[in-house]
């Protein structure tokens, strides 16, 4: 499995990191991006073998306002033939997340529920 966690927190960063760590298989590939721009270079790089997961968080740089960077981010993945079955799951902290995971057909986890390593574990059963 290869996964990719987009946020411009090196500290939410870890964190995901860190809990995703705790019950994946250890080989589980887990890259990074700190900011949409950077997230969208790592897609790119990784057509031939696209990430199985992206996690984004929505509140990012503000160069696409009046979109969230996050929300910028999925619909340029959801461009990428290549990226059609790869999860997407926002954790972020914007309170028009459930919304905008609606609008996206993607799941989230409210960055609030990112303190419990269980919220992770359910986005995987």
């Amino acid at each position: 499995m290869k996964i990719l966690v987009t946020d411009d927190s090196n500290n939410w960063i870890k964190h995901h990191v860190k809990c995703l760590k705790s019950f994946l298989p250890e080989d589980t590939i887990i890259e990074t991006a700190n900011w949409a721009k950077e997230g969208l270079d790592k897609i790119t790089l990784n057509i031939d073998e696209p990430y199985d997961i992206i996690f984004t968080d929505m509140q990012m740089e503000s160069d696409f306002l009046p979109l969230y960077a996050g929300e910028w981010f999925i619909k340029q993945i959801k461009t990428y033939k290549e990226y059609s079955n790869t999860r997407i799951i926002i954790a972020s902290a914007a309170p028009d997340i459930r919304r905008i995971a609606e609008k996206y057909n993607v799941d989230y986890i409210p960055k609030g529920m990112c303190q419990l390593i269980d919220s992770y574990k359910k986005l995987f059963e």
